[in-house]
């Protein structure tokens, strides 16, 4: 086991995306030096990854290729990390998944992969690592979360089931660790300028892009920020998470605009459709 006495980060699906840009954030928020530890199901990616933060100075990396659906890969991340690095102060549960497409056709295998990815995975990886995380903290635990886990999201019933659970766990966990210096939060974000949504442009719905578009930049931005303070949650664009809560709240009202959203979602995707072919 080897001593290090900087701050230890462990983020998954960190090979690109948000994941990478988060590994950049904290590499850049600890300037004296940082523990990194980058989880993805692919390793070619991953050092791709390691190889652009060789420029940090005292910017320790680890790189663990698992895949965080198996107990035993959660499991082995949890030991890896402690082996090299002897504590954990933040983890980042950034890994997602999503099968586009209406819940009827899609096949059940594909629905138990996005629960055991965007949920299970999240809460046991929390679990298996708060006994690492020294009682005097800082510490944080940082979900990645979804506007769809905000509000019902037609055409993605799974993935903005797992969302929403997410979103709930943060909060309940939150409040159990109030006073434990362990802060428990979730970013939710809309629409990502990542391969997330951008590789799959025609199967993603329109009603997706019918908000403003955040860049994995500022998503990792408020990560950081989340694992920085006690704020349980930060909402991303502002505008666009107040209009997922209203939603919520009143299910007419995001009946009754549905087809507006769609409808400009559709103009939007046309145009950055056009802005990939050039």
């Amino acid at each position: 086991m080897t001593e290090y006495t900087y701050p230890t980060i462990l983020i998954t699906g960190a090979s690109k995306g948000v994941g990478a840009a988060c590994a950049h954030a904290y590499a850049n928020a600890y300037p004296q030096g940082v523990n990194l530890v980058l989880v993805a199901r692919n390793l070619a990616p991953l050092e791709q990854v390691k190889m652009q933060l060789a420029s940090y100075t005292n910017c320790q990396v680890l790189l663990v290729q698992a895949d965080v659906a198996s107990l035993g890969d959660c499991e082995r991340i949890i030991a890896q990390t402690v082996e090299q690095f002897n504590n954990i102060n933040v983890l980042v549960n950034n890994a997602g998944l999503h099968h586009r497409g209406e819940f009827c056709k899609l096949h059940a295998q594909q629905v138990a992969a996005m629960v055991d990815v965007n949920l299970r995975a999240p809460l046991v990886l929390t679990s298996l690592v708060l006994e690492h995380m020294q009682a005097d903290g800082p510490n944080a635990v940082v979900m990645v979360g979804s506007l769809a886990g905000l509000t019902p999201l037609q055409g993605a019933a799974t993935y903005s089931g797992t969302k929403a659970g997410l979103r709930a766990f943060t909060y309940a966990l939150h409040d159990e660790f109030a006073s434990q210096h362990t802060n428990i939060a979730v970013v939710s974000p809309g629409p990502i300028d990542t391969g997330f949504i951008m590789d799959e442009i025609d199967q993603v719905e329109d009603i997706v892009y019918s908000q403003p578009m955040s860049s994995a930049e500022q998503v990792a931005d408020a990560v950081v920020r989340l694992s920085q303070s006690d704020k349980t949650e930060i909402a991303m664009p502002k505008a666009s998470g107040k209009l997922a809560t209203f939603s919520y709240l009143f299910p007419r009202f995001r009946r009754s605009v549905r087809g507006l959203l769609y409808r400009i979602g559709a103009k939007n995707k046309a145009k950055y459709r056009q802005m990939q072919r050039k």
